[in-house]
């Protein structure tokens, strides 16, 4: 059995967390929307046609805030298509994803949604087909009181109270030649700049997230963050950051070491940031948004079947992965490498919630259940609250075949409000056992509480309707005051620690 040990200081302290890293994605595409969150037709569908199966899952996650309504699909999409009487609303072609959109589903009831889900809502703003002036007058329409012809109009189409929208994102991946009006770094940041200043003359109050790469595999990567943020620093508050990964090669020693890709992802961007405060001499920080996050490659060939048989369908299963165990270590990973950038990380929005690549899945008239990827999420969300810690941890390493120097335990480490101490951390060791020693001399007498494990013997177990429960997080044998904590081979670990 491998042996790691772990030092904690209540002292050494890495940032407050903010609660939005939690948060999560609602794009319309696919099944996320229609027949996800809202089925009118659905038994568990409340008044508005919201499914309640699904919302007592997202309120199981506490999601703070939720990112809406895209992704690419808000490169081409006319805000004032989502409100207003429903039986009026035009229906679109989606470019994005080749569907059609019918918005049935628009801004009020989105907003409707995430208040009965316990969260808040991420707005995006369309900077590819339209622009600043549409930007600021979305602004006008959600967030002014009344007196003027679009916050009238918000009254009257049934909303006499603000919506009080407070994250706006300003426009999606737009470095990218798949977005629909894809702009150079000089060209978006000149527009974001515009956009971001007419929205705050609007409300003082609103925060803005640039759009950095759409990944850092991108060419431009680097050079856009740096030309983008040149033209807009001043104005905005956080940049963009997204990110996926996937194992098509069935390589899972390689696979649960790319959460190191995303560390130097975070680390570059943010030094990026500061790079250009010191050509500024500015005193803001600009700080960072991970708004797309997740693994992502089970579904791809089964979505380009798709578009061939239904061209322009609508609530195509769409993304639809279908999230195994080894997934799930992954997304602890990820969980763990925002937890140590809390610093720089502010927002973190889990791509997506419901059906599209997401921790929550439906079938039409049917049941609601927690994917793998769901449980991690779940419990550091629920005890990853406080104060990030800086742990020093020894332990072996190992190379694969795109990392170096990979630890065999990663984790993050939590002092929460109540004193309590909660640790994070997955075993990447497929064979072996390790035993954590847990050097907490600065705590005082603590002893562990609760260890909560997510482990299984086929790294490629998931969940589904009909057996929702083969990967689920259980107590482990308790751990007596003084002896090391046992992580099981491959496995992902809630430690709890109380005086």
């Amino acid at each position: 059995m491998k042996k790691a040990r772990m030092i904690l200081d209540k002292d050494y302290q890495i940032s407050q967390i903010d609660k939005r890293i939690y948060g999560s994605f609602i794009e319309h595409l696919g099944r996320a929307v229609y027949t996800g969150i809202y089925e009118p037709s659905h038994p568990t569908a409340d008044r508005l046609g919201f499914r309640k199966d699904v919302i007592d899952l997202v309120k199981k996650l506490n999601v703070p805030i939720v990112r809406y309504p895209g992704g690419n699909f808000v490169s081409g999409f006319n805000w004032e298509d989502s409100i207003g009487p429903r039986e009026l609303r035009p229906k679109r072609l989606d470019l994005a994803w080749k569907t059609t959109e019918t918005n049935e589903v628009g801004l009020h009831e989105f907003c409707q949604w995430a208040k009965e889900a316990g969260s808040e809502v991420m707005y995006a703003v369309n900077l590819g087909t339209r622009g600043p002036d549409a930007a600021r007058n979305v602004v006008e329409y959600a967030n002014h009181k009344g007196g003027t012809y679009l916050s009238d109009l918000r009254v009257k189409n049934g909303a006499k109270d603000p919506f009080n929208i407070r994250l706006w994102c300003l426009g999606n991946e737009m470095d990218g030649p798949w977005q629909m009006c894809a702009k150079t770094a000089a060209e978006y940041g000149r527009i974001a700049n515009e956009a971001s200043k007419m929205m705050k003359w609007v409300d003082s109050s609103i925060e803005t997230v640039a759009c950095g790469s759409s990944s850092s595999t991108m060419p431009t990567f680097g050079e856009w963050e740096y030309k983008m943020l040149d033209e807009c620093y001043d104005n905005v508050d956080y940049v963009s950051l997204h990110r996926y990964y996937g194992n098509p090669h069935n390589d899972t020693n390689d696979f649960l070491a790319s959460s190191m890709d995303l560390d130097e992802f975070i680390k570059t961007v943010a030094s990026i940031c500061d790079t250009v405060k010191g050509k500024k001499h500015s005193k803001k920080k600009v700080h960072l948004s991970l708004d797309e996050w997740n693994v992502w490659y089970h579904s791809n060939q089964q979505d380009q079947k798709l578009y061939e048989t239904e061209p322009w369908g609508s609530a195509l299963p769409l993304l639809e992965d279908v999230y195994n165990f080894e997934d799930a270590l992954l997304v602890g990973l990820m969980l763990i490498t925002m937890l140590k950038n809390a610093d720089r990380v502010k927002i973190g929005c889990l791509a997506q919630l419901v059906n599209v690549i997401a921790p929550i899945m439906t079938s039409k008239m049917g049941g609601a259940w927690a994917q793998t990827i769901f449980y991690p999420v779940m419990q550091a969300s629920a005890f990853g609250r406080g104060i990030s810690l800086m742990p020093q941890i020894t332990c072996d390493r190992f190379d694969t075949k795109h990392y170096t120097d990979v630890p065999v335990v990663d984790a993050a480490a939590v002092l929460n409000d109540d004193e309590s101490v909660t640790i994070f951390a997955v075993n990447r060791d497929l064979k072996d056992d390790v035993l954590l020693t847990l050097d907490m001399r600065a705590f005082g007498d603590m002893k562990v509480v609760s260890h909560l494990i997510m482990h299984h013997d086929d790294m490629k177990a998931v969940n589904t309707e009909n057996n929702p429960n083969e990967v689920v997080p259980f107590e482990a044998c308790a751990t007596k005051a003084g002896e090391p904590v046992k992580l099981a081979y491959a496995s992902w670990n809630v430690i709890r620690l109380s005086k």
